[in-house]
């Protein structure tokens, strides 16, 4: 398939980092670059692209007739305002924003347009909260706190009990709006589209500043309670022009993203939609999941839609990888129009990297770069990217024009602090929680630990270097790298696809892995379409083998004494993969503490994979 890739346009603009060392050993990194001018709002992006490209696809969804509905940037144009209009109509305003409790859709996508163009706040929330909670404690908290003027679901039936809780724990009680089935009392979303904007929408749109509140977005992070993050207008415009800078084909291509992550998290709600949204382009929404259950529906959406940009985590790009090398037509249908791969740096193992740079050798007619970016919630996502051909695996890039890093000594390592037009105001309602996020300077302060590349060169970046808080002490006093530990056990099997370390205040280290079912199976053999048992001798031969390679010259606190394979993939809705894209060390080991237990009982259960004794490896 031909390349439809302008080689004249440049995928990367260089880095020019500006490197200042301070008296009290911490550094000071931007760009040398300053940030470009950018839309006040994102509703004006809106407007934009709908006069300059009304017939362009904005965004698709999958339907159950196996067909795709398409909506036009006229088409969300016309609809977010009569959408909007009936918000405020409703009761919504600044200070009763909307409650969105499903997932990625185009009614979710013209409801929180809606409330850009009305300068309503939107919440989008984690299905899991609706779907998956006995009690719905976090929905109830989450309405409690930003008291809704409107609560949507896709489905009334399907949300009932989770709509209730809303009901039962808002201050005020809020309008509900459902686009499928019915409800006693509520609005169908159909309504809400056939509503003929007027002064009332005009008079809010024009109020909406840089500083009006977008979003309210719901996040755990990597340690703490859940928090609302205020993301203001500005917020997004600024980061998505810093994205056009080190970027530079997203002035001239518009990008188009096949996409499966939820919009209740940063990654897919904040960075990926608004690429769409702020530079012409299409979304394409990918209703699979990095599962075995659902990575079906992405193929499936991959071969109907060749993306320009790829995003997704490394667990995506795990499941992805065998399907390429199995399937050489899909390899070139994926590549043929691809200007770069995107994943989240944290979790990459290097095997799985130059696996993918074969596959662009083998099946692309062009150069597709394998890059990274790095950010928070907070930060709306993007504050540092690795906008150069080359980078090391690993490698979070530098920092964004308009975006200052700082790194200080924390913990035996460097954390990295930001500030920049795209940092929050703070939590939603927490005025403690908004004060202790940020130092005396006005940096906010990640809990993120990089490493810089090279001290005499700026532009070479920086390493991801785990979480400060996920390290911890086994009982002999030594520290444990959890990122460094991890690393090295996804870096020496292709069978595993991730891990979560634990260890704390035990005398050794052990973990909690997932298998690569493609790998895995192709290692013991298998070529069933049925899963391969977890206990196949095979597979936990090279298991205790990979482990007892690893101790090798290592001491206690650097490898891996005992796995445990889990059968329960890692769930994003329940925060055990953070908005980053890696796995949550504190939610994985908190909801499987029942495994961990087991990892270190005297005497461990059959299915608990326990280091080969060196004789034992040497004769196998």
């Amino acid at each position: 398939m031909a390349s439809n890739i302008d080689a004249g346009v440049r995928t990367f603009a260089r880095p020019a980092i500006v490197a200042e060392p301070r008296p009290d050993n911490s550094v000071l990194l931007r760009s040398a670059v300053p940030l470009g001018p950018h839309a006040e709002h994102l509703g004006q992006e809106l407007r934009r692209w709908a006069t300059a490209t009304p017939d362009a696809v904005l965004a698709s969804a999958p339907q159950p007739s196996g067909e795709r509905r398409t909506l036009t940037f006229a088409q969300a144009r016309r609809q977010a305002d009569s959408v909007g209009q009936a918000l405020l109509d409703l009761g919504a305003g600044p200070d009763r924003p909307v409650l969105l409790l499903s997932g990625n859709s185009l009614d979710h996508l013209l409801l929180t347009l809606g409330c850009y163009c009305a300068g309503v706040p939107a919440v989008p929330a984690s299905v899991a909260y609706s779907l998956m909670s006995a009690d719905h404690r976090q929905i109830r908290a989450m309405a409690e706190l930003v008291s809704p003027g409107v609560v949507h679901a896709e489905d009334a039936a399907q949300f009932g009990a989770a709509l209730d809780a809303v009901l039962a724990a808002s201050p005020s009680p809020p309008a509900v709006v459902v686009s499928r089935g019915t409800r006693a009392g509520a609005h169908s979303f159909t309504d809400l589209v056939a509503t003929d904007a007027g002064p009332r929408l005009d008079a809010a749109f024009d109020a909406v500043t840089a500083d009006t509140v977008a979003k309210i977005l719901f996040t755990s992070g990597s340690t703490g309670t859940p928090k609302g993050v205020i993301t203001t207008h500005r917020m997004l415009t600024s980061n998505q022009q810093m994205m056009r800078q080190v970027w530079p084909f997203l002035v001239d291509e518009p990008p188009v993203l096949v996409d499966w992550l939820p919009w209740s998290h940063t990654f897919g709600g904040s960075h990926n939609l608004n690429l769409a949204l702020t530079n012409g382009g299409t979304l394409h929404i990918d209703a699979g999941r990095p599962t075995p259950a659902g990575f079906d529906q992405t193929i499936a959406a991959l071969r109907r839609h060749a993306p320009t940009v790829y995003v997704n985590v490394p667990a995506g790009y795990a499941m992805l990888v065998p399907r390429l090398e199995q399937d050489p037509e899909f390899a070139r249908h994926f590549f043929s129009r691809l200007r770069l791969l995107f994943y989240a740096a944290a979790a990459l193992p290097q095997a799985l990297w130059d696996r993918l740079e074969r596959l662009v050798e083998q099946h692309s007619d062009h150069p597709v770069p394998f890059t990274s970016s790095w950010g928070t919630t907070e930060t709306a996502p993007a504050a540092t990217s690795a906008h150069w051909t080359g980078s090391r695996c690993g490698c979070i890039g530098v920092p964004l024009p308009g975006v200052t890093v700082k790194l200080v000594p924390e913990g035996g390592k460097q954390e990295i602090r930001l500030k920049g037009p795209n940092v929050t105001p703070g939590y939603h309602g927490r005025p403690d929680a908004t004060a202790a996020a940020f130092d005396d300077e006005g940096f906010y302060r990640t809990g993120d630990a990089v490493v810089v590349v090279d001290e005499s060169d700026p532009d070479m970046g920086l390493m991801f270097d785990g979480r400060i808080a996920e390290d911890f002490k086994l009982t002999t006093g030594t520290w444990v790298s959890v990122a460094a530990v991890r690393g090295a056990l996804l870096s020496a099997t292709r069978v595993l696809a991730d891990a979560v370390i634990a260890g704390h205040d035990r005398a050794e280290v052990t973990a909690l892995a997932w298998l690569h079912p493609a790998e895995a199976k192709e290692l013991c053999g298998v070529t069933a379409d049925d899963g391969l048992p977890l206990d196949h001798p095979v597979l936990r031969s090279h298991l205790a083998d990979t482990l007892a390679a690893l101790a090798e010259g290592s001491g206690s606190a650097g490898h891996v004494a005992r796995l445990l394979l889990c059968a329960e993939p890692p769930d994003l809705d329940a925060g055990e993969i953070t908005d980053k894209g890696y796995l949550n060390q504190r939610v994985v080991l908190e909801r499987r503490a029942d495994l961990v237990e087991r990892l270190y009982a005297p005497a461990p259960d059959p299915d608990v994979i326990v280091r080969a004794p060196a004789q034992a490896r040497s004769g196998r």
